[in-house]
């Protein structure tokens, strides 16, 4: 399939179109964020706290009357720069272990299996959480640490994948025409299984997101005053009684980059699925 028809078939479902334009909005405020703000997000005004909308600052400003939109749209920058990290790490290193434990001996299959199900007996937010909690906070261990968190889940989508084609007849033709291992596994495993681990990605941004979002609420995140949504979500909460738009526009960003990627997850996988585009 072509990326135009991809295209096509993802805004020919529920929640496509609203899907695409979500993250294709985010995506472009992410990276021309230093471009587009009004304000300097760090700017400090004390006259001007806990405005609400007006001309001058459309979203309001905060406690330390910093303008509200232009720390939303940095808060986008960090959403987007820590998910895309997490997403680089986890896919290729869940990819790689998942590769080795199909194409290995017996015992280095069961321990790297062992491995996985270690990390994914704990709930994603739990572990994160302790994990920062013993190694600290900040925006490079959130990333190092999310990561490891994710990898099992690619992991074993790899490693059943692989599995499911090692001994299919092209494989076994490339090892009777005597290609090396790295050949057969470059050329024709990751091919055939990177669709599905894609789509994986695809609906594990929003969890990323959310865990990050949830670290910086409870202060194990990114530092101020670095902009997050979760850190904007911590002063809007500690001063709720005074003003109400920095948590209600910080929770409408959550809200609409975790349903905008989930959904568009969700339509990848029934586009890419043969069974599922016959349904339309």
């Amino acid at each position: 399939m072509s990326g135009l028809s991809i295209v096509r078939d993802i805004m020919r479902r529920p929640g496509g179109t609203f899907s695409l334009v979500a993250v294709v909005a985010i995506v472009i405020v992410a990276i021309a964020a230093p471009v587009i703000v009004p304000y300097g997000p760090n700017a400090i005004a004390p006259a001007d706290r806990l405005l609400g909308p007006s001309l001058s600052h459309w979203f309001g400003t905060d406690h330390l009357g910093r303008d509200l939109l232009s720390r939303l749209i940095f808060g986008t920058r960090v959403a987007m720069g820590v998910a895309s990290s997490v997403m680089a790490i986890s896919f290729t290193a869940g990819i790689l272990l998942g590769i080795v434990a199909a194409l290995s001996p017996r015992a280095i299959d069961l321990m790297i299996v062992g491995i996985f199900d270690v990390v994914t007996a704990f709930p994603s937010v739990v572990l994160a959480l302790a994990l920062v909690a013993v190694f600290g906070p900040g925006l490079n261990n959130v990333v190092l640490l999310v990561s490891v968190v994710l990898i099992p889940r690619f992991g074993r989508v790899a490693r059943a994948q692989t599995i499911s084609i090692r001994n299919s007849p092209f494989i076994e033709a490339e090892k009777v025409l005597g290609a090396q291992r790295w050949r057969i596994i470059f050329t024709h495993v990751v091919p055939n299984i990177i669709g599905p681990i894609f789509v994986l990605a695809c609906m594990n941004i929003p969890v990323v997101i959310t865990i990050e979002a949830g670290l910086s609420f409870l202060g194990l995140g990114v530092r101020p005053p670095l902009a997050s949504w979760g850190n904007l979500l911590n002063d809007g909460y500690t001063y709720l009684d005074q003003s109400t738009w920095p948590t209600v526009f910080s929770g409408l960003a959550l809200i609409v980059a975790t349903l905008g990627f989930s959904l568009l997850g969700e339509s990848l996988r029934d586009t890419l699925d043969p069974k599922l585009r016959s349904g339309l």
